[in-house]
């Protein structure tokens, strides 16, 4: 029979770790872009430019938990916002609700080839 943790503890005793989000906030100057885009299913490519990072973390089980903890604080989330989890893993919190999202990242620049001289 399989041995059951305790509720702060996993099946080997060792203590269970409530993941931590980073919030990255929206920067106001594309939050109205985001507030008139169309919805789109699936993962979001966001562009690092578009966001601040904040010192702050902060705990839950799940985003919509984390997002449940600063509801009525003054770090309360804002669509468009995102949290990334101590893995590296992004939500953004849409008016729908919590969404996959990724960083964009930039193609690398075309180097023109040089033909070989003969």
């Amino acid at each position: 029979m399989a041995k059951l943790g305790s509720a702060d503890t996993d099946f080997r005793g060792e203590p269970l770790r409530v993941p931590a989000y980073r919030i990255h906030r929206l920067k106001e100057s594309a939050r109205e872009q985001f507030r008139w885009a169309a919805h789109t299913i699936g993962v979001s490519i966001v562009r690092p430019k578009d966001y601040e990072a904040s010192d702050t973390w902060i705990e839950g089980a799940t985003p919509y938990a984390a997002w449940l903890s600063v509801r009525e604080t003054a770090e309360v989330l804002r669509p468009g916002d995102i949290l990334e989890a101590n893995d590296g893993e992004l939500r953004i919190y849409k008016y729908v609700g919590f969404e996959q999202a990724q960083w964009q990242v930039p193609d690398p620049p075309v180097v023109p080839s040089q033909e070989v001289m003969q």
